[in-house]
Order: structure tokens, then C-alpha cells, then sequence
């Protein structure tokens, strides 16, 4: 089965050279073989007349804390496997579960769950990593996370958990905490992407942070600092200071709630198309199949498209994934879809180096696609070659 051929055929494909409306993708044993634009079909193959429909690597969100009803904090595989299901039927192929501040016995299960889940086959999209936000955050800019929780850089904490897995691969924290630094230059020399988020870092912090090994900008203009002033004063804050940190990539939670849709352009101007991931922050109220199974934390709210704390003091996170995520920045922001499809897609694999195989419909790479039409409605999920059941979110 691994070995049939697969051809899509009358498609606008995305490739990283642009929309190509004349390529044939060839796919076999789960990865794309050819990209040509030769006429003629390929004998023995099965035929997916794509219709005009676009045909793109498949989203690779990496900050993600839950959906289906379900958070990665539960830390039990089949959280774990929900999740992943529920968000491919949105067009998300790869993922990195997030783990929001809880304790650190949190953190040990959920790295259990997901050794176990990543060892065996499953449908949904696939696991690439761990993302730990927390607990290393400014408690003023915790957002809806648990401030029980939050704590100072422990290196004996964080060097155990580095060393008892390969599956960490990113990890944000407020530069400004004292050990923060310490920890950045720790967790950089073992490959982790370090992030900046939950901070009201100044730019003197925000350049020392970068040379220490934070190169990221977690939810950027989201938990963290402004220009602000003090007394009769202005000074400048996280955000401003990441712009002046021209090597710096940034994430954008781009359901046109958390950042509208007129910052959402001025960070693409500003920063570069290439220097920025879509994420979805996303919480259990996302991508949800069985809409009567969810139980939101007493402490949220869902209203306005987008989840809430009770007070309405903060946003917590977004009901959004994957193909919403390029429709807004389309469609809201007024970005081309084939920019929209690099920030959705490319970056986010470059920036977690796994560009080798993912993030790009390029010969040898991993047969992860999403078909849509002009309105951004889905018409297929491709994960590893085998199509996935596309679901209609219901929430």
C-alpha cells in the first residue's frame, strides 16, 4: 500500500518558486517523487483530479495547547491523539504540543504521553516536539496562565528535564527574570528554540537575550510590553524592542483577534514575510468534533470567536487552526496566499529545522498537503501520503 502511486493533477501548486496551475505532483511511499509539468498521466497511478483547488505543504503550527475538547496538560496519550486528529481536519500535518505553566510533574507526564504516542502509529497530525511555555514567565504578563505555578529559572529543574528526553524542542520564558540568561545559554547549547514571551523585557534586555540565545518572539504583541510611560516619560517595550532585533523571528496567533488584521500587516512589512510563523495558541474549544464532550476551565470563557478569562481581563488563547489561519491573513490582512502558505508552512519548519523534510512541496520531502479553493474551504488532508477524513468544525 506504501508504495502506490499517487498523482494530483489540476491544481494550483505552491511551491516555493510561486502558484504553478500547470505541476502534476507524483507521490510514493509517503513523499513527493516528481513535480512535473509534463502532460500525461503516470501508468498504474490513482488520479486526484485536485479541480482547481490550491494544493500546499500542509500548516505546521507550533504553539498549540489543545482542541476537540481536549488540553495537552491532561497529558495522557489519548489527549494527546485527539488533539493531533482534530486539528489535522483544519489543516495542521505537524504539530508541537504545548504545555501552559502547571507543575513540573505536569510536565514529566505529558512527555510520557507523548513518548508513547509518537512511538506507535496514529491518524492526525504529527508530532515533531514539545513546547514548554512556562514556567519561567513575568507573573504581570501571565495572561491566563496559572500564576501557583510560575517561578523562577531552577537550573537543576530545567537541566533534568532537558536531559531526560530529545522530545523539548522549544521553550519560552521572560528574559528579564534573574537566571534567565543563564538558562537561554543552557537550553540553546542543547538545540532548543529559546523564545521571549510573557515579558516586559526593555531593548538593552531584549539585545542581551538575543545574544544569549534567545532568537524567537513567542505570540508577539501578545503577554508582553509596549511603549509605555513612567511618569512623564516613554519608554520603549518588548515589542519595540524585538523590531530593533533585526534577526529575530516572531509567531502571530493570526486569528484576527489577538493581533487585528492592520498589525498583522505592519509586522509582515516591518519584520519580513520569512521572519514570521502562524501559530493558533489554540485551546480545547478549538477544532472541536464532539462539541458536547468540551469542559473549559471555569476560569474561561468562549465569546466573540476567540477563548477568554471569565472577567474578561485577558485573552487565553484562540478557537482558530490551521486553514483559518491563512484565510485571515488573506483575506483580513491582505497578504498573497503564496506568502501566507510560507508563513503557515515554510518558516515554521525552517525555524524548528525541519526544513530537510518538511514545510514545502519540493521533490523528496514529506507527502503533507492541503488541498483548498478560492474560499478557503478544505477539500483534502494529506498527511505522510495517505489522505485524512476531513471533518466540519463545529465550533
Amino acid at each position: 500500500m506504501e508504495d502506490t502511486l499517487i498523482q494530483i493533477v489540476n491544481g494550483k501548486v505552491i511551491t516555493p518558486q510561486g502558484v504553478d496551475r500547470q505541476a502534476r505532483l507524483v507521490l510514493k511511499a509517503g513523499r513527493i517523487a516528481e513535480i512535473t509539468r509534463e502532460q500525461g498521466g503516470v501508468e498504474g497511478a490513482q488520479t486526484i483530479d485536485a479541480q482547481g483547488a490550491y494544493v500546499a505543504p500542509g500548516c505546521i503550527d507550533t504553539h498549540l495547547h489543545g482542541g476537540d475538547g481536549h488540553d495537552f496538560t491532561e497529558a495522557t496519550p489519548e489527549a494527546f491523539r485527539a488533539i493531533a486528529y482534530a486539528h489535522a481536519t483544519q489543516g495542521v500535518t505537524t504539530l508541537y504540543p504545548t504545555l501552559a505553566v502547571a507543575p513540573t510533574t505536569v510536565f514529566r507526564q505529558a512527555i510520557k504521553a507523548c513518548e508513547t504516542v509518537v512511538s506507535q502509529p496514529y491518524e492526525g497530525a504529527r508530532i515533531e516536539g514539545l513546547h514548554l511555555e512556562g514556567n519561567y514567565i513575568n507573573p504581570l504578563l501571565k495572561g491566563g496562565q496559572d500564576e501557583r505555578f510560575i517561578q523562577l529559572p531552577d537550573p537543576a529543574e530545567y537541566q533534568e528535564l532537558l536531559e531526560s528526553t530529545r522530545l523539548i524542542k522549544r521553550w519560552t520564558a521572560a528574559p528579564e527574570l534573574p537566571g534567565a540568561l543563564e538558562f537561554a545559554r543552557y537550553s540553546h547549547s542543547k538545540g532548543i528554540l529559546v523564545s521571549l514571551g510573557h515579558t516586559a523585557a526593555d531593548y538593552p534586555t531584549v539585545k542581551r537575550a538575543y545574544e544569549a540565545g534567545f532568537t524567537h518572539a513567542t505570540h508577539f504583541y501578545n503577554a508582553m510590553s509596549g511603549v509605555h510611560k513612567q511618569r512623564e516619560y516613554k519608554h520603549e517595550g518588548t515589542i519595540e524592542s524585538v523590531y530593533l532585533v533585526p534577526e529575530m523571528t516572531v509567531e502571530l496567533v493570526a486569528d484576527g483577534i489577538h493581533v487585528p488584521p492592520a498589525i498583522l500587516r505592519l509586522v509582515c512589512a516591518f519584520k519580513g514575510i520569512d521572519r514570521i510563523s502562524l501559530i493558533s495558541d489554540a485551546m480545547a474549544a478549538a477544532a472541536c468534533l464532539r462539541p458536547e464532550h468540551l469542559r473549559l476551565d471555569p476560569r474561561m470563557i468562549v465569546e466573540d470567536g476567540v477563548c477568554k478569562l471569565a472577567d474578561r481581563s485577558a485573552l487565553t488563547g484562540s478557537i482558530a487552526s490551521g486553514i483559518r489561519l491563512i484565510q485571515v491573513m488573506a483575506e483580513k490582512a491582505e497578504i498573497p496566499v503564496a506568502d501566507c502558505i510560507r508563513m503557515a508552512a515554510t518558516n515554521p519548519a525552517r525555524l524548528m529545522s525541519i526544513n530537510d523534510r518538511k514545510g514545502s512541496i519540493e521533490q523528496g520531502k514529506d507527502a503533507d498537503l492541503i488541498l483548498f479553493d478560492e474560499n478557503f474551504r478544505l477539500q483534502s488532508v494529506w498527511i505522510g501520503g495517505k489522505q485524512l477524513k476531513v471533518e466540519e468544525e463545529t465550533v
